[in-house]
């Protein structure tokens, strides 16, 4: 395993995102902590993950699907990347094992908690529920569990916002730790923690969305004075 890769596709594809964008990051020196942790992030497009290579102080190892490493170009990507395949059909001992002993490397780990990409309908970020396991894997590893939530990543998805305009508008906020309460056994350390992650979604959602809208209030105000 070797961050060398990783480094180099993030020199290479920070450029596109920055001429193309104008995003709003909010506390992204937490992702600079030391030693192991899981970045827990909402699952808006596809683009989530590069635009988190793009801004996170620490390189992550991503949790991937095992449908995605089918593919010999994309397996041979992933894994320089340092991702790896969970099967999450069914109980996978080995992603488990392969999450747990990066952690005690002190690598930061990278989950989409959801499972999949979400309408707003039942969204972490709108009340929806995480499938379990995240807070096992936290109270099993004795790492913290950073929230992020990323708003309007799907915005690449149209043709025109790779061009060099800077229009595309996204959002990305980062929460402080959630770790396992040591004064419950572990299912119930596991299931607060789950809770907790909930609960942090929706709040940083609200506060990254009013920060967003703020932005855009000013900068029509100052595009009509200068006008």
């Amino acid at each position: 395993m070797s961050d060398f890769f990783y480094k180099i596709v993030r020199f290479f594809g920070t450029p596109i995102f920055w001429w193309s964008s104008t995003p709003i990051v909010l506390h992204v020196d937490r992702t600079a902590r030391p030693g192991a942790f899981i970045l827990a992030v909402n699952h808006t497009s596809t683009y989530d993950v590069p635009l988190l290579v793009r801004h996170c102080v620490r390189n992550l190892d991503f949790v991937s699907i095992t449908e995605a490493f089918q593919f010999r170009f994309v397996h041979w990507f992933y894994g320089s990347m340092n991702a790896f395949p969970v099967d999450r059909s069914k109980p996978d001992s080995r992603g488990v094992r392969t999450i747990l002993q990066r952690l005690k490397r002190s690598r930061a780990i990278a989950i989409f908690p959801e499972g999949h990409i979400r309408a707003h309908d039942n969204a972490i970020t709108h009340g929806g529920k995480v499938r379990p396991g995240t807070g096992r894997l936290a109270v099993m590893s004795d790492a913290p569990v950073v929230p992020c939530v990323i708003i309007n990543s799907a915005a690449y998805l149209k043709p025109l916002a790779w061009l060099p305009h800077k229009r595309v508008r996204y959002g990305m906020i980062f929460g402080r730790d959630i770790s396992g309460s040591k004064s419950l056994d572990k299912s119930e350390a596991a299931k607060k923690v789950e809770a907790d992650l909930e609960q942090a979604m929706v709040r940083l959602y609200r506060e990254l969305s009013l920060c967003m809208q703020n932005a855009m209030k000013h900068r029509e105000t100052k595009h009509r004075e200068t006008a």
